[in-house]
């Protein structure tokens, strides 16, 4: 039950606060304890709060920070100090690709959810969500628990204050639960409760679902779903995906109708809920990443973590993204031995946001930092083979990307960077560019080989292949490149679409 809503919190802000929720959520490749990242987060965390660009307008101070043993779960909680005595209960769940966040919640099976329901028609939640929902309770920073953080803050505040539940994602799953128990509890001050959902897949069945929006009382229960985003589908609607995406695509093939199938039948005999009317956003579609449009499994799970990802939900709420991590770029050179300068280039190195190198799970000492956080001059610790080279800040660590692969020792890393033309028939001549090519370059669509003469520098003209043709054979494949005992790695920039190829057998 929804009432007037008391409080100046909007969806941009309670969605910039879910996003910032993400703020150092992988771990810094070369290690950390768990404590050392919660602490990574906790300066994170603080700085985008203070941080007056984004919709929370810089008002927003961080009280308590907690994460479980694993990082699968992290949690915090933080004061407005604009004078409206509003808290808020910020969730995040495991971070992964999309696929990987919907097998982690186990829901095939269910359990009792303690705090709603009736014994002659309980409230069930899934068992994952359960497990998730009990390590956030049950963590803690220096021995204090999210309950005891919350009764100390409330004690404090002014009466009546208003505590925001929010969370995106499994954030957004775990905050239904949460924000359950919550009201479940009595707390200093009297406090309203609101919550606030993003891309939130149902937790668990129509009695906790009409529990949490027909008979507990929200000064504010709103729930934002982009309307071509996968996750909020799980797990009463998968199925729909299958006739995803509308035009430009991508369109879902064979193989991406088996992936949603299989992930549609791991509820089993259990039939879930979502709690109540959703907002809807993007129904137009308007809103997509033109680079993965194309019909193949690389595309589609492409298109499906952009319109998941939180810097998306931020766009189509019109609220401002937040400070970008570090990203590289490249690397040069690309192969040498210990003690080898190397030029780091990227964005998001900041100096002030403790700025660490590490070659693969090798934490790198020798760096420097340049002062518009754009290169870092770097000489590599000892270290063998082919390693991702990652930068990590207070905001996050760089994903490994293939133009930042360091060799010990070797031969140069073998990269793609374009193709043209990007569809067409058998014998359509194609050129491949790309970096490091030898001699002895071949030159793959998909699993054929293709002719093709190098020419410097680092071009291959190659004809196209006849294709494999059969069932679960897609029209769209990879132009990959063999060199130097080097594969180069695929991309959206190096898919080949066949157009002779057609029938529902290639989706």
């Amino acid at each position: 039950m929804t009432t007037e809503q008391s409080g100046p919190m909007t969806p941009q802000a309670a969605m910039t606060l879910a996003a910032i929720a993400a703020t150092a959520a992988t771990t810094r490749p070369s290690g950390e304890q768990v404590s050392q990242q919660c602490n990574r987060a906790f300066l994170g965390v603080n700085q985008l709060l203070t941080d007056s660009s984004l919709a929370t307008r810089g008002t927003w101070i961080l009280n308590w920070i907690a994460m479980s043993p694993a990082n699968a779960n992290l949690a915090y909680l933080a004061q407005n100090r604009d004078g409206s005595n509003q808290f808020a209960v910020v969730l995040r769940g495991t971070v992964g690709t999309v696929t990987d966040l919907l097998e982690d919640l186990d829901v095939g099976t269910v359990v009792p959810f303690g705090f709603a329901g009736s014994p002659t028609d309980p409230a069930c939640v899934s068992t994952g969500a359960m497990t998730a929902f009990s390590q956030v309770l049950t963590m803690n920073s220096v021995g204090v628990t999210l309950a005891q953080a919350l009764t100390g803050a409330l004690a404090k505040a002014p009466a009546d204050p208003t505590v925001h539940v929010i969370g995106h994602s499994l954030g957004g799953c775990l905050a239904t639960m949460v924000g359950a128990y919550l009201q479940a509890q009595s707390w200093p001050g009297d406090p309203q409760f609101g919550l606030y959902t993003f891309a939130a897949p149902s937790a668990g069945n129509a009695a906790f679902a009409n529990h949490l929006s027909e008979e507990l009382s929200w000064v504010v229960n709103q729930r934002y779903v982009n309307c071509w985003d996968i996750v909020p589908l799980a797990w009463t609607s998968l199925d729909e995906a299958k006739t995803w995406y509308p035009d430009e695509g991508p369109k879902a093939n064979e193989d991406v109708r088996a992936v949603i199938s299989a992930l549609a039948g791991l509820p089993g005999p259990n039939v879930y809920a979502q709690p109540g009317p959703a907002v809807p956003l993007n129904q137009h579609y308007a809103k997509h990443d033109p680079a993965v449009v194309k019909g193949s499994l690389q595309d589609f799970l492409g298109q499906v973590a952009y319109q998941h990802a939180n810097d998306t939900y931020l766009d189509l709420l019109g609220a401002p993204a937040l400070p970008s991590g570090p990203l590289v770029t490249g690397i040069s050179p690309d192969t040498g031995g210990p003690g080898t300068q190397v030029t780091v280039t990227g964005t998001g190195f900041n100096a002030a946001q403790g700025v660490a190198l590490d070659f693969g799970t090798v934490a790198c000492p020798r760096i420097a930092v340049s002062s518009d956080g754009t290169t870092i001059t770097a000489y590599p610790p000892a270290g063998v083979g082919v390693v991702p080279v990652r930068v990590t800040t207070f905001l996050g660590t760089s994903p490994a990307v293939p133009t930042a692969r360091f060799a010990y020792e070797g031969t140069a890393p073998v990269r793609g960077t374009a193709i043209s033309e990007d569809h067409g028939r058998t014998g359509t001549p194609v050129t491949v560019t790309g970096v490091n090519f030898g001699s002895d370059a071949k030159v793959f669509f998909g699993d054929n080989q293709a002719v093709g003469q190098v020419a410097p520098p680092d071009t291959i003209a190659a004809t196209a292949p006849a294709p494999t043709k059969g069932v679960g054979k897609p029209k769209t494949v990879d132009i990959t490149v063999l060199s130097n005992g080097w594969s180069s790695p695929a991309s959206p920039a190096d898919e080949f679409t066949y157009e002779e190829l057609e029938g529902p057998e290639h989706g």
